[in-house]
């Protein structure tokens, strides 16, 4: 009888010791999750223009077409950044064409200033058929005390938006930056 208690308890302790491996793996991977979850949600919101994150492209493989769109730029600058930014005049084009303007940024400390832009299409449906080409928002930007410069953007709006017919009514897309101090060096 002996010999039965001692196999039970020994099971009972196997048992404990895998579910609480299988514990702490669970909060492993939760944990890990967690700090993946930013450039994951981002890199789906880039893909999918979910909350009307504009798509990165190479070119406009797919034409232009008669249908018009007015492009309205916008920026905001942060608190913490001693910057201003002047958005791009509005475009009208057709859609398909590809288009580049230029925000202009000023740095107006006595030091260089690294920044970053985060960036959005209204109204948000609209913004699986935004797509940048090339864009000042990709990277980080060092501007030097006093340094004023160009930032281009190169975009179109994709003709797949003329077959959506819930946008039929759009006639603008605004694209809005924030920028904001980086924490990468710089500020």
């Amino acid at each position: 009888m002996a010999d039965l208690s001692h196999s039970t308890f020994a099971d009972a302790a196997r048992r404990n010791k895998r579910i609480g491996m299988l514990c702490l793996g669970l909060v492993a991977g939760m944990v890990g999750l967690a700090y993946a979850s930013v450039p994951l949600y981002a890199m789906f919101c880039s893909i999918t223009g979910f909350g009307g994150t504009p798509g990165k492209a190479e070119s406009n493989p797919k034409g232009v077409i008669a249908r018009e769109m007015s492009v309205r730029f916008d920026s905001n600058v942060s608190s913490e950044l001693n910057w201003t930014v002047k958005p791009a005049a509005s475009v009208t084009d057709r859609i398909g064409a590809v288009d580049t303007v230029n925000y202009v940024a000023t740095n107006h400390s006595d030091k260089p200033v690294t920044g970053m832009a985060i960036f959005n299409v209204s109204p948000e449906r609209a913004g699986v058929y935004f797509n940048k080409i090339e864009c000042f928002c990709f990277t980080e930007q060092t501007l030097q005390p006093g340094e004023t410069v160009d930032m281009p953007i190169v975009f179109f709006v994709d003709p797949e938006l003329d077959d959506n017919s819930e946008l039929d009514t759009i006639k603008e897309i605004t694209l809005s930056y924030t920028f904001y101090a980086s924490d990468n060096g710089g500020s």
